[in-house]
């Protein structure tokens, strides 16, 4: 099975809006679940236990924030995020539809994601809007920015490297193993996460 990439411009802007959608609703979905919710927040101190200097005050964050982060998604609607991510015409309110491959669908979408990822211009978006929300931290505020200069590249990079190796379609279930493919692994560059030291 070969994945490709929705083109800009192409005819199929309107189904980038569909799967938007679509995977928009799975996504909050799967985030309203407890369990995911627990997931989330031990990873994240397990990360924070990585940064030794400020675990503490990373812990104190995470406790903070998660639960405020999961609040705020429990009142998002799919149309609403693909809209903001301009995926999604204003005007345009196409319902979600199930595509029949959406194995391939998904794949489609990773592959989108880890491009735009790539984008340098991208992640110089995603470290500005990282420093804004530092901003709303008081007396965290200068830790934070050091911590988001430090290690929001390495993240960013860690983020690729878990794209591109990981068959993110099948954690969340929307491929079967049957539909999953299995190619030879294409050796990368390792990059270590977040050392354990």
């Amino acid at each position: 099975m070969q994945y490709h990439m929705l083109e800009k411009g192409s005819s199929r802007n309107g189904d980038v809006c569909a799967w938007c959608e679509e995977y928009a609703a799975l996504t909050l979905k799967y985030l309203h679940k407890n369990k995911t919710q627990s997931e989330v927040i031990e990873l994240l101190h397990l990360t924070c236990s990585q940064v030794p200097m400020f675990k503490t005050e990373c812990i104190i964050l995470v406790d903070y924030y998660v639960p405020i982060f999961f609040l705020e998604v429990s009142s998002m609607q799919p149309e609403e995020i693909c809209k903001d991510i301009s995926l999604c015409k204003s005007a345009e309110r196409v319902s979600p539809k199930l595509k029949e491959d959406s194995c391939e669908f998904c794949h489609d979408a990773v592959s989108l994601v880890l491009d735009r990822l790539k984008d340098p211009d991208i992640q110089l978006d995603i470290i500005e809007l990282l420093l804004k929300a530092c901003d709303s931290l008081e007396s965290y505020e200068n830790k934070c920015k050091k911590m988001v200069f430090e290690y929001g590249p390495l993240i960013l990079a860690n983020m690729e490297q878990f794209l591109e190796a990981a068959d993110v379609c099948a954690v969340l279930h929307v491929c079967t193993k049957s539909e999953i493919e299995v190619e030879e692994p294409v050796p990368t560059k390792e990059t270590p996460l977040l050392s354990d030291s």
